[in-house]
C-alpha cells in the first residue's frame, strides 16, 4: 500500500476512533485526542486542535512529522501533537497514543497515586498496578518525556500523568482506545472499593499468571 492510502485509511480509523471517547465518556467538550503512527514512516495522523467530536471528519484530521511539524492539513494540530510525536520518536512498538482527563482515573492522577493491582481486570490489561507519571506542562515534549520514563519497560499501556490525566499507548491506536476505556472503568471501581473498604491486592504470581492468559491465550484465534 502507497504511503497516500495508508494515511487515507488512518485519517478514516482515527476520525473513526474519536467517537469513542465521549461514546465511553471519557471527555468533554473538545478535550483528548487519539493518534496513529503512520507505518514505515515518521510521521502521525491526530486530531486538529480544538475542533468539537461532533465536527470531526477524515478530511480534518492533519499529518504530522516525528517533530510535531504539520505535514498534511489545513487546521492546527493538536496541543498534545508534541507528546504523542515523543513516544512515537522513542517507543518504536508503539502505533496508537490516547490522551483523555476521564473523570475517575484523572482524580487518580490529582491525588499522584497510582491505581493498586486489586482486580483481575487490572492484572488482565494492565499486569499491575497503573503507574503515575511525572507532572509536565503542555507545549513541548516535556509530557512525552515523562510518558516514555514511565511506561519504557512497564507492562502498563496507561499513566496518570499527575495533575493531568490519562495517556495510553497500544499496537495501533484501537488497542490504546480499549486501554482507555480501560483505565477508566477500573479506576472508577477501585474509587468505589475504597469508599467501603481497604482493597484486597491481588498476589505477584496471580498477577502475572493472569496477564500471561489475557495477553497470549484470551480471545478467539485467527481464522485459517
Amino acid at each position: 500500500m502507497s504511503a497516500t492510502s495508508l494515511i487515507k485509511e488512518l485519517r478514516e480509523q482515527v476520525a473513526r476512533l474519536h467517537a469513542e471517547l465521549p461514546r465511553n465518556e471519557l471527555v468533554v467538550w473538545t478535550a483528548g485526542n487519539v493518534s496513529a503512527r503512520v507505518p514505515g514512516e515518521d510521521l502521525l495522523v491526530i486530531k486538529p486542535s480544538g475542533v468539537r467530536y461532533e465536527d470531526i471528519t477524515p478530511d480534518n484530521m492533519v499529518v504530522t512529522d516525528l517533530e510535531g511539524n504539520l505535514v498534511e492539513g489545513d487546521l492546527s494540530p493538536s496541543s498534545d501533537t508534541a507528546a504523542h510525536a515523543y513516544v512515537y520518536k522513542h517507543m518504536p512498538e508503539v502505533g496508537g497514543v490516547v490522551h483523555t482527563h476521564s473523570t475517575y482515573a484523572t482524580a487518580w492522577s490529582a491525588r499522584g497515586e497510582a491505581i493498586p493491582c486489586v482486580l483481575t481486570m487490572i492484572a488482565d490489561e494492565f499486569g499491575g498496578e497503573i503507574p503515575v507519571g511525572p507532572f509536565a506542562l503542555i507545549g513541548d515534549d516535556s509530557i512525552g518525556r515523562g510518558i516514555v520514563a514511565t511506561l519504557r519497560g512497564h507492562r502498563s499501556p496507561a499513566v496518570l500523568m499527575r495533575n493531568h490525566g490519562v495517556f495510553t499507548i497500544g499496537r495501533n491506536a484501537g488497542a490504546a482506545v480499549k486501554a482507555a476505556v480501560m483505565c477508566e472503568d477500573v479506576a472508577r471501581t477501585v474509587h468505589i472499593s475504597r469508599q467501603i473498604g481497604e482493597p484486597v491486592p491481588i498476589a505477584q504470581a496471580d498477577i502475572d499468571s493472569l496477564y500471561a492468559r489475557y495477553q497470549n491465550v484470551y480471545g478467539q484465534e485467527p481464522a485459517k
